[in-house]
């Protein structure tokens, strides 16, 4: 561009002078050399503006680029968080649509139910099955009473004899607490299932509704925490279960190895308790079987 003027400038410029040079000599124009320096400065600023225009015009293309780029790049968001609105609209309606047909009916802890009271002492121990509450004289009532008293003889009896009577006590005392314990923990148990299943309907309810605002990543998390709480609760009831009936098998296994002690102690003792009452007694008579033959 800049070439192509200051060659269009120098035409004109020898063309002028050739002009001037004529007109000095047969025309009767003079020449003026300031005139002619005003031009050439007036052609370099027309073209130092043209070439501003140029690089405006080239400016005004690349910001027109971007936008187009820009607008794009909107077009594109706007897709997307489109699409993300109708996953969101369909995650609202998949609870009922998806997971409704594979609830199965919920089996709550049955509480028990008196069928007959005959003697009149086991309604006690019914309401303490169910609520928890009076386990220790429900127990009694339908139990055998315990004596308090020791046994006769128990004082003058040697010290493994004592011994021996002692841990048969000491077994259905600790028979007794243990089921009393054990018919509390499950009363307390039952008691407790209907404000735990009114919890899990309440979950379940929550997790299959179409409310926007039970479709929250903080809602979520909260059913989840609900869920986890609901879990550990149960498995503390497992566990008390399992420990009772572990404190059971205890007592039974105590129970069996006092019976095999007192069997080992009774077959180590039978030898010196032959030889002391039955070998003295019975001698006389195997000694008259002998002569008689």
């Amino acid at each position: 561009m800049r070439r192509a003027l200051l060659s269009f400038l120098a035409v004109g410029l020898a063309g002028t002078l050739q002009s001037t040079a004529h007109a000095q000599f047969g025309s009767g124009i003079v020449y003026d050399p300031t005139q002619s320096a005003h031009a050439v400065v007036q052609i370099e600023n027309e073209e130092t503006s043209l070439g501003h225009e140029v690089e405006q015009i080239e400016n005004g293309q690349q910001i027109f680029t971007n936008t187009v780029k820009i607008a794009a790049t909107a077009l594109q968001a706007y897709n997307q968080i489109k699409q993300q609105y109708e996953l969101y609209h369909q995650m609202i309606l998949a609870p009922q649509m998806l997971y409704e047909r594979f609830l199965s009916p919920t089996t709550d802890l049955i509480m028990l139910q008196e069928i007959n009271n005959t003697y009149g002492n086991s309604m006690g121990w019914i309401n303490a099955s169910n609520t928890g509450s009076g386990a220790a004289a429900a127990y009694l009532q339908v139990s055998v009473p315990h004596t308090n008293n020791i046994v006769p003889g128990y004082a003058t009896s040697s010290y493994q004899g004592q011994k021996q009577i002692a841990a048969q006590g000491a077994t259905v005392d600790l028979n007794d607490s243990l089921l009393t314990t054990n018919l509390q923990a499950l009363g307390t148990i039952r008691a407790n299932q209907q404000a735990r299943q009114t919890d899990i309907a309440n979950l379940e309810a929550a997790t299959q509704t179409t409310n926007p605002s039970q479709q929250t990543v903080m809602a979520e998390l909260q059913r989840i925490n609900q869920a986890l709480l609901l879990q550990l609760r149960t498995q503390q009831d497992s566990n008390q279960i399992n420990a009772d009936f572990a404190l059971q098998q205890l007592v039974a296994q105590k129970q069996q190895q006092d019976a095999m002690k007192a069997a080992f102690r009774d077959s180590a003792g039978y030898e010196s308790f032959y030889n002391a009452n039955v070998a003295t007694t019975s001698s006389g008579a195997a000694d008259l079987l002998t002569q008689s033959y």
